[in-house]
């Protein structure tokens, strides 16, 4: 029989609803000494977290996250509440001895993404951040091809991650639905809620990135304020992009906006190599693109009339985690790469391996996002 693992929930919105849905599915498609228990959930309103309870199945509510903290029945805080909040409850989860889920970005700032890292290594508590574009199969995949050699020396990375849902100048800043708008909330714009997904997933694939060149934007520079009906200065980033030269030496662009319309979330990327490169679309999230150009293990150059770009679907048993869904041919979707993750950490507390990406790893994508939003005021090239 499996292990109990009683998870504690804080926040009951997207991610929320993501992470739950993790939890509960989780153990019917993987093979796994523990199994998640939805033991108690957490919000400030009341009728809210009670509502979100009893649709989820948690077994219990609380009004205040240190009382969850408290409980010795709570084996995992999972924090999904907004961006400010993070670095107080990731503190006293570590201190309890608390086993902490983090959404991204980690923290608001370095400062506080440091003081998280040095907390939960000083506690010894496992840990892991929400980057689940990870376990999108055809991203892992390309993550493999890539540790096999088969795009050879990196030459060029490029990335964007484009939506429109704030076009529109009537859309209030802050409140419970648009905090992402709200910098003393989020602590930026797209940079931290977008952005930092494409960077997590570049240093992933291609290293560490060494040093930024950006540039941001707001296009609308005042909104109403959803909580008080203020018209206030809208102080995050509505777009940037940023030039980025990696440690290895290859090339960086990254772009991102919430103002690209008809782009709900076009999250793409792009890395060319000396034997081949690899193409990803999440709106085409089943499918990896792939060029050879050489054999990765000799200098020989495949057959003229061979070469060009071949379009993986990503659903076979061999493919990363498609051997725990369905049969070969049958697509798998957005809600699945949170179960995959839940699935590697739990499988990380049997073996005793750190699962990637904790709190150490997400510090440097709050580096380089810290470094992106220096740049975009200075003007100037910011190495991390």
């Amino acid at each position: 029989m499996a292990k109990p693992l009683n998870i504690g929930m804080i926040g009951y919105g997207f991610m929320g609803r993501t992470h739950s849905n993790a939890y509960a599915k989780v153990n019917h498609f993987f093979d796994l000494e523990y199994k998640p228990v939805l033991k108690a959930c957490c919000a400030r309103k009341e009728d809210k977290i009670k509502a979100f309870a009893e649709n989820w199945g948690y077994e219990s509510y609380e009004t205040d996250w240190r009382r969850l903290i408290e409980r010795d029945d709570i084996d995992v805080i999972d924090i999904g509440s907004p961006n400010n909040t993070h670095h107080e409850i990731a503190l006293a989860a570590a201190k309890a001895g608390k086993m902490i889920l983090c959404e991204k970005p980690l923290a608001m700032t370095n400062t506080e993404a440091e003081e998280m890292v040095e907390a939960v290594e000083k506690a010894g508590v496992p840990n892991m951040v929400w980057y689940n574009y990870r376990r999108v199969p055809a991203i892992s995949l390309a993550k493999q091809i890539v540790d096999e050699g088969r795009v050879g020396k990196t030459f060029h990375y490029r990335a964007t991650y484009l939506q429109d849902w704030t076009i529109a100048s009537d859309v209030p800043q802050g409140g419970a639905a648009l905090w992402r708008l709200d910098a003393k909330v989020a602590g930026s714009g797209v940079t931290g809620d977008l952005l930092a997904h494409s960077i997590d997933t570049a240093e992933w694939l291609n290293g560490p990135i060494a040093r930024v060149s950006a540039a941001t934007e707001t296009f609308v520079k005042e909104r109403k304020h959803a909580e008080t009906g203020e018209v206030t200065p809208v102080t995050i980033d509505d777009a940037c992009m940023f030039l980025a030269i990696f440690e290895n030496g290859s090339m960086g662009t990254f772009e991102s906006t919430r103002y690209a319309r008809g782009r709900k979330n076009y999250n793409t990327f792009e890395m060319n190599g000396e034997k081949g490169s690899v193409f990803f679309d999440l709106e085409d999230p089943h499918i990896l693109q792939y060029f050879k150009y050489a054999d990765p293990n000799s200098d020989a150059k495949v057959e003229d009339h061979l070469t060009g770009w071949q379009r993986i679907h990503v659903t076979n048993f061999e493919h990363p985690y498609m051997d725990k869904w369905w049969v070969p041919g049958c697509t798998i979707g957005y809600e699945h790469t949170f179960i995959n993750a839940v699935a590697d950490f739990l499988k990380g507390l049997e073996t005793g391996e750190a699962v990637q990406p904790d709190f150490k790893c997400a510090l440097h994508t709050q580096k380089v996002c810290d470094a992106v939003l220096k740049s975009a005021r200075t003007k100037e090239w910011v190495e991390i």
